[in-house]
């Protein structure tokens, strides 16, 4: 009797911690649908599709909003969305494929398939698929790049087929994938009735976009929620890669950097995240994974402002509100703390546990409201409001200063400045310590150098502006983007006698 009385009360003890585990997930998953349809308003985002697995089972999914605003038509599971850059993943796979099947060597160098490039850095496969080519110091920093591209020449040359054709021999076929396709024009989704969700952007007011036709190995794959679960369940479990290749990928040349091969990887707090964004003008996506806990997170959206306030693409995802949602409710699990501050509840003293996810909470929203300013200068205030409380309670900036930091103090002052305001003088002591510090670090960081070379231009320091707009267009083995061509302009107008001779 006192036997079956043991075990009896055993029974109700582990039923009664599933029950709480259940509560908890419950909970977890209410506040986290609660914060995301806060963040989809703020961010004017038309049509949400959000999937939540673990353990290879969906426990949450919801579509919130609109695939076409014009006949309010709601998105549903067939909805698809072009992913832009987490087309690089399936890149990534297809090239430690090549790796298994010994049909390639991410040691190999670029040379080996652009033979014709006038190349004088020793560049290999795995620089451009880490996005560590560009630089004198070639693999030691991370500057994300369109170089990403020549890899559909390397997979097709590697593989001897197309680069559509062994994606789908090798991905979409083995995995059964009915909802995933390489987009290449408006004829082709006529004619296969593809129910491609409708692109959007805000300009006073939420205004139709269009549609990025084309691929690439960098972008270009328009798929659906059930077939990207299907593929991180086949990256999760081996199925597509070994454990060893997924390893690799998930790793990198070494730890220091924030992308992997074809995905970034990163830890905070103490938990690795996998994760990898895509953006294109009118579309955005997120998948974000927790690996110790086997946990993933996809999210899709019809505007691009799911990725472009939170500028992901200096390697942080917890610079995104809506990653620290996620993070915040289903890995350190706390559901009191809010999401969104405001000026009040920022008055309020508060007894936190996780103090340093706070402060990273703060910058986020400060990020995020910098940009959002643009539209609503209200959202200047906020930001400035919250950046002031993040340096009352952290003065010690110059140890948490990162390039997102940098770049919320100086969209400020773009803002300003563009809207004809008064000197916004507020933060430019941050701007010169934190710039200089960061660039100690990384002296031919682009971003770092058009910050201050801007900065000190509208203070009329036009020495020290010409000595960061000369760094970004002498840098070298750097390829051409907006900044080399703004910082050209500028040297163009004040400094019309230097010869840019070694600009790229």
């Amino acid at each position: 009797m006192k036997k079956f009385l043991l075990f009896f009360v055993s029974i109700v003890l582990v039923l009664a911690a599933c029950n709480q585990e259940k509560e908890q997930e419950f909970d977890a998953s209410k506040k986290f649908i609660e914060e995301i349809t806060e963040l989809k308003e703020y961010f004017q985002i038309p049509g949400l599709a959000i999937s939540v697995e673990k353990e290879g089972e969906i426990i949450q999914e919801e579509y919130m909003g609109y695939s076409d605003l014009n006949s309010q038509t709601k998105l549903n599971e067939e909805t698809l969305f072009p992913i832009a850059s987490l087309t690089k993943v399936f890149s990534g796979v297809l090239l430690l494929k090549l790796v298994e099947q010994g049909k390639l060597s991410l040691e190999d160098s670029l040379t080996k398939y652009f033979p014709e490039l006038p190349i004088e850095k020793p560049i290999q496969i795995k620089h451009i698929l880490s996005h560590t080519s560009q630089g004198d110091e070639i693999g030691e920093y991370f500057y994300y790049s369109f170089r990403f591209g020549m890899l559909t020449n390397v997979i097709e040359k590697a593989s001897g087929t197309s680069f559509e054709e062994y994606l789908q021999s090798e991905i979409v076929e083995p995995l059964g994938l009915k909802n995933t396709y390489l987009l290449k024009d408006s004829l082709q989704v006529a004619k296969n009735n593809l129910l491609l969700v409708k692109p959007y952007f805000i300009e006073d007011g939420i205004k139709d976009g269009f549609v990025d036709y084309g691929y690439s190995a960098s972008a270009g794959i328009i798929t659906n929620l059930e077939d990207l679960a299907i593929f991180n369940n086949a990256l999760d479990n081996n199925t597509l890669i070994t454990k060893t290749s997924k390893e690799k990928m998930f790793s990198g040349l070494h730890d220091s950097l924030p992308y992997g091969y074809g995905i970034f990887s990163q830890t905070f707090n103490g938990t690795r995240l996998i994760w990898a964004y895509g953006q294109y003008d009118c579309y955005s996506s997120l998948l974000l994974k927790i690996p110790s806990k086997n946990l993933t997170l996809t999210l899709l959206a019809n505007n691009n402002l799911m990725s472009d306030p939170a500028r992901l693409i200096y390697g942080d995802v917890t610079s995104s509100l809506f990653a620290l949602s996620f993070l915040k409710n289903y890995s350190i699990e706390d559901s009191t703390m809010r999401l969104l501050e405001t000026e009040k509840s920022l008055e309020t003293k508060k007894k936190l546990e996780n103090e340093n996810f706070y402060r990273k909470k703060l910058l986020a929203q400060a990020l995020a409201s910098s940009f959002m300013s643009r539209f609503d200068l209200q959202e200047m205030e906020t930001s400035k409001i919250v950046l002031k409380k993040v340096f009352t309670d952290h003065p010690n900036y110059h140890d948490y200063a990162d390039l997102n930091l940098m770049h919320t103090l100086s969209f400020l002052k773009d803002v300003a400045f563009y809207r004809d305001l008064e000197s916004f003088n507020d933060f430019d002591r941050q701007i010169e310590e934190i710039g200089h510090k960061l660039l100690k670090d990384d002296p031919q960081n682009p971003y770092l150098n058009m910050y201050l070379g801007t900065y000190y231009s509208r203070r009329g320091n036009e020495g020290k502006a010409f000595y960061y707009f000369k760094n970004i267009v002498e840098a070298n083995n750097f390829s051409r983007n907006w900044y080399t061509s703004e910082a050209e302009n500028w040297i163009k107008k004040n400094k019309p006698d230097y010869k840019m001779s070694n600009a790229k």
